[in-house]
């Protein structure tokens, strides 16, 4: 059971990033909240009134884990197939994948609000769910430090806890500007490439303009695919030409991305990483959900990749105790 839902959740995750890292996905898009009254701005621009947040449908990753950092977890009746942490999240009312929502299973668990990041859908279905009179409130979805600040602003908002939202808000820039601190001062930035996926001999890889990039420059790191945009397959001989230092992968899945099978792939057989079998692997909803968690995953791939390294400690958060899976 477990197996069978890691796989689903490795399938939603790389459906949404290759959703995200399109040719029209712009990262780093920054979208203003306001709150005025009962009434939210969403992402899309909407006034949405909010009478009750007591039952929330959470969809997507970094919604949910930002209501629990919240400690509202209490009012999340349902989340989507992304939403992994903390692990109460998992214990929920599965509502299918983010982008693939049906109406009929989020209003079957009586939802008095639904918070959902930017990209759910289809549109049809929040037109669906606009028309049965539930608030939708879509939620923006940056991968930056001002982009994560803005989606607890937001969340906190629409649920009517814009106090809470601020601490939360104030605890995870205090976390981003230490790890900036840390990073500004190596010496070094390794080329690394981030592998997706791998099938048929062939890698599809984080370029430009996607998380897996972002996640890289938090993190010090050279995006050595940078001349691609979004995520695509690499041909072997760019890849080879990048001459990347590391490969790094998500952990966990149906697929294994081990060193032996990455290593093998003719896109990196030959490069300085697959010469010194230097792969890292993270939890993927960590090292990409662009959530609380963020600053976090930045410091641990830094100091992976930047071995001896004076990285500051984080100080330790309540909602971050917990080990991801």
């Amino acid at each position: 059971m477990k197996r069978a839902q890691n796989i689903a959740f490795a399938s939603c995750l790389l459906a949404a990033l290759l959703a995200a890292g399109g040719p029209d996905a712009v990262a780093g898009a920054e979208v203003a909240v306001e709150v005025s009254g009962a009434k939210v701005t969403d992402a899309r621009g909407r006034q949405v009134a909010v009478a009750d947040a007591s039952r929330i449908v959470s969809i997507g990753g970094a919604v949910t884990e930002i209501l629990y950092a919240l400690g509202l977890g209490d009012r999340v009746v349902a989340v989507d197939q992304t939403s992994r942490y903390p692990a109460a999240a998992r214990a929920k009312p599965d509502v299918g994948y983010s982008r693939n929502l049906a109406p009929e299973g989020v209003l079957s668990v009586g939802p008095s609000l639904i918070l959902a990041t930017e990209g759910a859908g289809p549109r049809s279905t929040l037109d669906v769910l606009e028309r049965a009179s539930v608030p939708v409130v879509i939620v923006p979805d940056a991968h930056s430090r001002e982009g994560v600040l803005r989606k607890i602003e937001a969340v906190a908002a629409a649920v009517g806890e814009p106090e809470k939202g601020r601490a939360l808000a104030a605890e995870v820039a205090a976390d981003f500007d230490a790890v900036a601190a840390g990073v500004a001062q190596l010496k070094e930035k390794p080329r690394a490439v981030f592998v997706l996926s791998a099938s048929g001999g062939a890698a599809v890889v984080g370029g430009a303009e996607t998380s897996a990039d972002a996640m890289f420059h938090l993190a010090g790191l050279t995006n050595a695919m940078a001349s691609l945009k979004g995520f695509k397959p690499a041909l072997d001989e760019a890849a080879m030409s990048a001459e990347p230092d590391a490969v790094v992968v998500m952990q966990g899945g149906g697929q294994v991305l081990d060193a032996a099978t990455v290593f093998s792939l003719p896109a990196f057989a030959g490069t300085p990483a697959a010469r010194s079998r230097r792969l890292v692997t993270l939890p993927g909803s960590y090292l990409l959900g662009f959530g609380p968690r963020a600053p976090r995953a930045a410091r641990d791939l830094a100091a992976a990749l930047h071995p001896g390294a004076a990285l500051p400690e984080l100080p330790a958060r309540s909602w971050s105790a917990e080990k991801d899976q």
